[in-house]
């Protein structure tokens, strides 16, 4: 790598740094992206969890020797270093590689050792973020601006949470004075991450906070209609777990969750649908609302800007 790459991927960062710090700042965020392969030379991504760093090594075909790898990380650390004045020591590296089934997956490609989990604030919220041990850290930030619209909606509402992941949706529609707030995910390791959440924020009521362990495809078909009055559904890509009866691929089965969720949901409640499948097409014509709106845009966060790769969309319930 010539010194000249170096420069301008110093160049890069300098830019992005001066430029989403100061948004970060007037906006009270202490969690947010700071790059994320801007430059081909340099596959990775770079978010800030207050005084730490995760970095996420894209695995891509270069070159390289291992040794030669080596120097260019280490480069690549002491540039990040000097830039945002945060240690080496507190940033924790994950590599991703690509899965061969499906485009926009991933799957980890390395183990770490010691676990390094911290507690960090978004909008008066804390939440557990693990840098070590996952290809994600437990926060979706690219749904910052998504779950404060959700938190708007949710007092005294029965909310669904599904595919919750670690629930951080849950958590804002709880302090927000949500009636129920029902959790939905198929890991006992996100379930029980999602309590750690609640618990953290002190949101401690078994009778109206309920985490469910379940395939949310078959979990949708027991439901009893006109049941919530507000459905967060973010699902992955695709999924073929073993505890899963059947698999799923987002484009295939879209129509019949949001519709499963449709007739779950009370008149006049309101979905909120995402997906990361970048080649996503909505099937509106099959889906039974007519109330349905793009708002990719309008949840694009400062720091995702030009390069967020998902989709989102509101879909209401007619009166």
């Amino acid at each position: 790598m010539t010194t000249e790459k170096f420069q301008m991927f110093e160049n890069r960062l300098l830019k992005n740094y001066k430029h989403r710090l100061k948004q970060a700042k007037r906006q009270n965020i202490s969690c947010w992206r700071l790059y994320d392969h801007d430059l081909p030379e340099f596959p990775i991504c770079i978010e800030l969890y207050e005084d730490y760093i995760y970095i996420a090594e894209y695995n891509r075909r270069h070159a390289l020797t291992d040794e030669e790898h080596e120097v260019w990380l280490e480069e690549t650390k002491k540039i990040i270093e000097n830039m945002t004045q945060v240690p080496i020591e507190k940033m924790f590296l994950r590599v991703r590689k690509r899965m061969s089934h499906r485009e926009g997956q991933y799957e980890k490609a390395e183990e770490v050792i010691a676990s390094k989990i911290i507690n960090v604030q978004e909008n008066g919220h804390q939440f557990l973020v693990n840098l070590t041990d996952y290809l994600d850290t437990g926060l979706f930030l690219d749904h910052r601006i998504t779950r404060q619209m959700v938190a708007e909606l949710a007092p005294q509402k029965n909310v669904l949470n599904l595919f919750s992941y670690t629930s951080s949706f849950s958590v804002y529609c709880a302090a927000a004075g949500a009636r129920s707030v029902t959790s939905v995910d198929l890991s006992k390791t996100y379930l029980q991450w999602s309590q750690d959440n609640f618990t953290l924020n002190k949101l401690i009521n078994p009778t109206i906070y309920h985490f469910i362990h379940a395939d949310v495809k078959q979990y949708l078909k027991t439901l009893p209609s006109n049941e919530f009055d507000l459905v967060i559904m973010d699902p992955p890509t695709f999924s073929n777990s073993k505890r899963m009866k059947d698999i799923l691929d987002i484009q295939m089965d879209h129509v019949e969750l949001i519709n499963d969720v449709l007739k779950a949901m009370k008149p006049g409640a309101t979905l909120y649908f995402s997906t990361n499948f970048s080649r996503f097409v909505l099937d509106t014509e099959q889906i039974h609302s007519t109330q349905i709106k793009d708002i990719t845009k309008a949840t694009t966060p400062f720091d995702f800007d030009g390069r967020l790769k998902r989709w989102c969309y509101k879909i209401e319930k007619a009166l």
